[in-house]
């Protein structure tokens, strides 16, 4: 069940140009999170009314923690970013549904910022006994490499060539003659589109986690709509509320 509670920053610390990781202590959040879910952080800015989505990175149960890794995109993320250890925050969450599939080869694929919802996941199925292969596809500098290394065989994709494949997550995979037998994925529609249409075609089981721009991010508004093949119940036409009935779908049931 979703909360709202102020919590505190334990740490931040600048990863890569303009992205950022921070944890935060939210002992009741944390105990309910699964990978592939969300949450809320409010602004100090009374004018900013919307809450900001950001992407949970590593869940903690144990110590009551959450990691998020955000890119610096507008105003809020701003603010968020000069946050230290100490400062309250208050947030929402765990929002949206996660990942409750698993293989014993599963592959999780991130593109771009999609990159750090992929990796509480990673965790979690190596956990399990899963055999994890991760193929990560970045425009040039690297981040998360050796967090991602402790839970699966790396492969990075990048598109000048800097590390890895030069090219798509898609050429990596087939570079490396990678396969599974399941496969996440998180990142821009584009290459979503591409993995839906591979796991199509080799006949895999595919989830995928949208990235949408939300507003109310609890599904009473409906400004973050996908199209599905099915007609949603909540609003009787086909399409679904990324906050609420995602941000995770089986690739075959949404348009992209």
């Amino acid at each position: 069940m979703k909360k709202k509670e102020r919590a505190v920053v334990l740490s931040q610390e600048c990863i890569a140009t303009d992205i950022y990781s921070m944890w935060i202590e939210t002992p009741d959040i944390a105990a309910e999170a699964i990978p592939g879910q969300f949450i809320t952080l409010y602004t100090k800015d009374a004018d900013k009314l919307l809450p900001r989505p950001i992407s949970l990175c590593e869940i903690d149960k144990e110590n009551g923690r959450l990691r998020i890794v955000y890119r610096i995109a507008g105003a809020g993320t701003k603010e968020f970013s000069a946050y230290k250890a100490g400062d309250a925050v208050e947030i929402m969450g765990p929002l949206g549904n996660g990942f409750s599939e698993t293989g014993k080869k599963p592959m999780v694929i991130g593109g771009g910022i999609g990159i750090p919802p992929m990796l509480g996941l990673a965790k979690s199925l190596k956990e399990s006994g899963s055999d994890v292969t991760a193929v990560l596809g970045y425009r040039s500098e690297l981040f998360l490499q050796d967090e991602f290394a402790s839970s699966s065989s790396v492969y990075n994709a990048t598109e000048d060539g800097n590390s890895g494949t030069k090219g798509t997550v898609i050429d990596a995979i087939k570079e490396n003659n990678l396969d599974a037998d399941i496969i996440f994925a998180c990142g821009p529609k584009p290459m979503l589109r591409a993995i839906k249409e591979l796991a199509a075609q080799k006949k895999i089981p595919c989830y995928i986690s949208l990235e949408e721009r939300m507003a109310c991010g609890i599904g009473a508004c409906l400004a973050c709509v996908c199209q599905t093949k099915n007609v949603d119940g909540h609003s009787n036409v086909h399409n679904a509320r990324v906050c609420k009935d995602g941000p995770v779908f089986k690739a075959e049931e949404v348009e992209l």
